[in-house]
């Protein structure tokens, strides 16, 4: 299942997400807090995943079951893995601009060493790049690379694209607790990121369950310190703590709604029954998906999470 919701975002409004990574989890990446579990296949190579028409009419028939009111402020790329990866990505966002909306990549910026990649998301009109940390030893640790991957090549990249994006760019810093909340991490990651020209920086801790378990988010402190130096050094700065809402939109299919929301967006009980009340649908379902491990249940922060269950 390709697209799904719109979902509430905290930096984009509805955004109709759209996951151009098939199945299994792809990413150059194996970030110790992400929402979306480990990674299946670990590789920097582009490979060739849907093509482009068929996401263009998964997008367009999505667009026309929903209901005015869900109509999304964005189309974003926010993948079971990098989308980035895919390498018929630029193809896809020029024939998505038919939809006369502005279009969002979220990327780990693991791939921005390759110019071809820059040059795909020219066509986008908001890019998100992640930068953890600018300490090597840490972003290895946190964000588990490929070891083909050189962290002088991911710097480079990144700082390559943003001369050369024209659209809005934005960072997002994910505060993990013993990893890159030091003073040292924080100041080199500030550094780094005000030589970017990058119209926002947020600031942001986990809301949904992440697929190590120990994982905790940044405390308070913590999370004041690394404010405090991004807006040392002169950047634009917002935190992303809370959970964003249980508003969904939803297509009448209440079952593939809910699979293709928790491939990429682990779904709160709260929004999850707010989705099947919309869909008028039978609660049911939900034991159907739960007993056939379509999805699973998970407990994070006292909290109850449904997340995709896949089948290798």
């Amino acid at each position: 299942m390709i697209t799904f919701g719109p979902v509430p975002s905290r930096r984009l409004g509805k955004s109709l997400g759209i996951n151009n990574i098939p199945s299994m989890k792809i990413c150059s990446y194996e970030c110790v807090y992400c929402q979306v579990g480990k990674t299946k296949r670990h590789i920097q190579q582009r490979v060739s995943c849907y093509e482009p028409i068929i996401i263009y009419n998964s997008v367009k028939t999505h667009l026309e079951k929903l209901q005015d009111v869900d109509k999304p402020d964005y189309l974003t790329f926010v993948a079971n893995g990098e989308p980035t990866l895919d390498v018929n990505l630029g193809t896809t966002i020029k024939m998505l601009k038919e939809f006369s909306l502005p279009i969002a990549v979220i990327t780990n910026a693991s791939m921005l060493f390759n110019s071809d990649v820059r040059h795909d998301l020219m066509s986008a009109d908001w890019v998100s790049v992640k930068v953890d940390s600018a300490i090597e030893s840490i972003w290895r640790s946190l964000n588990k690379p490929i070891s083909s991957l050189k962290f002088n090549e991911l710097l480079s990249g990144i700082l390559n694209f943003s001369k050369e994006f024209k659209g809005k760019l934005v960072t997002e810093t994910m505060l993990i607790s013993g990893f890159n909340d030091t003073e040292d991490s924080l100041s080199e990651t500030a550094g780094f990121i005000s030589k970017l020209g990058a119209s926002l920086s947020y600031l942001s801790i986990p809301t949904r369950p992440p697929y190590i378990k120990t994982i905790e988010a940044s405390d308070e402190n913590a999370i004041t310190m690394a404010y405090q130096f991004f807006t040392k050094y002169g950047l634009s700065t917002e935190l992303l703590l809370e959970y964003e809402g249980a508003h969904t939109g939803f297509t009448g299919n209440a079952m593939e709604d809910i699979i293709s929301i928790c491939s990429v967006h682990p779904l709160r009980k709260d929004a999850l029954f707010q989705l099947l009340e919309k869909d008028k649908a039978d609660p049911v379902i939900l034991d159907i998906l739960l007993q056939t491990e379509a999805i699973q249940k998970v407990e994070y922060n006292s909290e109850s999470f449904y997340v995709r269950k896949f089948k290798f």
